[in-house]
């Protein structure tokens, strides 16, 4: 029983230097193996492997009359469970792909609305949105701006100011 929770105790402590030391297996050898397993060989896979056949070991020993080799099998399946699903999960978390962060040129021609009334040739504030983000920004019109007017962005004067002009229907 030592044994086993020694293995799952064991388990634990790598997946929490996973965290730090992620990759390094992959790496070692000047780079032969990388590619080669497709994470297989990754520490947290390693490390749900040893916690899972640590603790599953532990736990059909200590509930079940079955000898050791038994539970020995028992773990070594929960412990290749654990490390497929780790690998799959790592997998999926690999694939996750956001979307592009919006720069200040994908704001010309964005459509917003006034939240501070803007002077002639002053600064004012107007709403955008873009890329599903909500942006508040100091803006600068030519012309004085109510608030509540739709406007179109003509140009981006800097990272938090952008030119406008009311919208004309």
């Amino acid at each position: 029983m030592t044994l086993f929770l020694g293995l799952g105790i064991a388990g634990v402590v790598l997946l929490a230097l996973s965290l730090i030391f992620d990759g390094i297996l992959e790496g070692l050898f000047g780079g032969v193996l990388d590619g080669l397993f497709d994470g297989l060989l990754s520490l947290p896979v390693i490390a749900g492997f040893v916690s899972m056949l640590g603790f599953g070991g532990a736990i059909v020993l200590g509930t079940t009359g079955v000898g050791t080799f038994a539970a020995v099998g028992a773990g070594v399946l929960a412990g290749l469970v654990a490390a497929w699903l780790t690998w799959k999960f790592s997998q999926a978390l690999m694939r996750d792909q956001t979307n592009a962060t919006p720069r200040d040129e994908d704001l010309v021609g964005s459509s917003g609305s006034v939240v501070t009334a803007i002077p002639a040739d002053g600064y004012g504030e107007v709403l955008l949105r873009l890329g599903g983000h909500v942006l508040k920004l100091s803006a600068k019109s030519p012309a004085p701006v109510e608030r509540g007017t739709e406007i179109w962005v003509e140009a981006t004067l800097s990272t938090t100011s952008v030119s406008v002009r009311p919208v004309e229907r």
